[in-house]
Order: structure tokens, then sequence, then C-alpha cells
């Protein structure tokens, strides 16, 4: 499977209901991210444990993919997280923009390099990261 279709794949789960999430890194995988709440390096476990608390807190957790881009082993995607809060189960919201670039070890997610930042609903923006794929 090429990097490209690994990444796709990936971001066509949904981590709030796939059960196989984990199966998509490798078990030395690093995560390398610029959040809007400061910079956060997470390993396999880390993920593992986050996977586990969107479950927790949310009954969907989508991403919806602007581009991916492939150069090689490494993808860059750019997104919009969308989420349905337990809390609100009628109303699926933006969460987050990210671009994440991933190097691709044995056909799975190895390095992950991520920037985010919350997202607004403003339409202009929404829009900018409408599905082109």
């Amino acid at each position: 499977m090429s990097s490209k279709k690994v990444v796709k794949h990936f971001y066509d789960l949904d981590l709030a209901k796939d059960e196989d999430v984990m199966s998509h890194f490798h078990k030395d995988c690093q995560l390398y991210w610029n959040s809007s709440q400061g910079f956060l390096l997470k390993n396999y476990e880390d993920i593992e444990e986050m996977v586990q608390s969107i479950r927790k807190a949310y009954l969907s957790f989508k991403y919806r993919l602007s581009h991916l881009l492939e150069d090689g082993k490494t993808v860059t995607a750019r997104y919009t997280i969308y989420v349905t809060p337990i809390e609100n189960p009628d109303e699926e919201q933006p969460l987050a923009h990210f671009i994440s670039i991933w190097e691709i070890k044995k056909g799975k997610l190895f390095k992950g390099y991520e920037i985010s930042q919350l997202a607004d609903e403003d339409p202009i923006s929404l829009k900018s990261f409408s599905n082109n794929i």
C-alpha cells in the first residue's frame, strides 16, 4: 500500500468508533505536536491514551481532509476534525484545523509533525478546509 493510502485510510476512521485505530501506528511512533496549548511529544502509549479519552468524550470524531500530498514515504494532510460530543448528540461541530506531516514505516504511521489551532465557525474559514479530495 502506498504511503498516501496508509495515511488516507487512517483519516477515513472515526476515532470514537473504530476499534482498530492503534493498528495504524508503528509501536515506536512519535508525534511532535504544536497545539494551541503548546508543544506536545506523544509516543504510542500516549496516542493510545488520547484515543481512549476521545471515546469517553465524543460519539464521533471524524477527519475531513482538504489536502493530501505524498512525497516518497512522507505524506502531508490538511484537515478539520469534526466531533459529536456526548453531551450534545444531535450536533456535529468543528473542533480544530490541522496540518500533519507523516513519515511511514512498514506501512504504519511512524513519525508525525502536527500543527493545530481551534476551529472557528466562520464560513470562510470552514470553506477553506472543504473537502477537495
